[in-house]
């Protein structure tokens, strides 16, 4: 979708001149759900990209990474439109939870209702108000509260070769060094991939609920590495990025009984098919689960939690068996 320029830009209710930067915070009409906006109108023809954080609102650096990137940006030296949502989870970045108001989970909840419950209808409301523009999405995410996590990245996989193909190029940019294929369908950044066919990438840094410096100022500089791949703003870098592995298959081993968790692993740890990954006690300290790797592989995160209950994934780890 190459823009005609000579036009202003009109989206969520603005009309946005060449050239021009504004903020706004966006009402959906569900109270508590309002959205930061920034939105920037270049002055030449470009891609139209989209950048969000805090889909889960207790992943914190992407937030701060968003807000730093949108005020350096000038208007003037953009090719195209530049969309960032510094927090689309609201309600639940000031309640300090992970999820909505409504216990929904956005990454699983497109595309959403119209008149559904308010995390349908956040959902609803980027489908027929955001992606439509959208050429390119860069969904910023990190570890939660109880997960601990190495840089990463997820791709679309389960979508046509064109949009995983331009994804999977364009992950290349980043200075993060483990891809990983992803099936999911129904989350943000995947459901822009697989039915609206959007090249997307969904990054990971930081983790534990916390937002170091360090973490934000890598986030800041993947940021500008992919507007610059997608010629949508100049930096010039002249650093050497990271090794790359390209993972096809990952493992989530998921606890099969409730109880306290003992990691045996830490994130970038290297494993070999056989190794322990952890185990899970009783209140009596009496082992009741053991967990072995299914494969040689890169620990991408793991619960840090001590409590565990059936279901839950205990650790992302990528098969060497299935690199790409």
């Amino acid at each position: 979708m190459v823009i005609n320029m000579e036009n202003n830009w009109t989206i969520l209710n603005q009309s946005l001149l060449a050239g021009q930067k504004i903020q706004i915070m966006a009402d959906m009409g569900v109270s508590g759900c309002e959205m930061p906006f920034t939105l920037i109108n270049g002055t030449a023809p470009g891609k139209t990209v989209l950048i969000t954080a805090a889909v889960h609102a207790d992943e914190y650096p992407g937030v701060v990474a968003s807000i730093k990137v949108a005020k350096e940006i000038k208007p003037n030296e953009v090719k195209g439109r530049i969309i960032i949502c510094h927090c689309v989870n609201t309600s639940g970045f000031w309640a300090r939870t992970r999820t909505v108001e409504c216990g929904a989970n956005l990454n699983a909840n497109f595309p959403g209702k119209a008149e559904g419950t308010s995390g349908e209808r956040i959902a609803d409301f980027f489908v027929k108000n955001i992606l439509p523009q959208v050429d390119f999405l860069v969904d910023l995410h990190s570890g939660g509260v109880m997960t601990t996590l190495t840089p990463c990245l997820f791709f679309p996989y389960a979508t046509k070769d064109e949009v995983r193909m331009e994804s999977l190029a364009a992950a290349h940019a980043t200075d993060i060094p483990y891809f990983i294929a992803s099936r999911a369908t129904s989350g943000l950044y995947s459901y822009a991939a697989t039915v609206m066919d959007i090249p997307v990438l969904l990054l990971e840094r930081g983790h534990t609920g916390q937002c170091r410096e360090d973490w934000v100022k890598s986030y800041i500089k993947d940021v500008r590495l992919l507007l610059n791949y997608l010629s949508c703003y100049p930096f010039e870098y002249t650093g050497q990025l990271c090794p790359k592995k390209t993972y096809e298959k990952t493992a989530y081993p998921e606890a099969d009984v409730s109880g306290l968790w003992y990691p045996a692993i830490r994130e970038n740890m290297y494993v070999k098919k056989g190794d322990l990954l952890g185990h899970i006690e009783d209140f009596w300290g009496n082992c009741i689960a053991k967990f072995h790797a299914e494969d040689n592989g890169v620990v991408f995160y793991y619960e840090s939690s001590l409590s565990v209950t059936t279901g839950e994934t205990l650790v992302a780890y990528g098969l060497d068996s299935h690199l790409i």
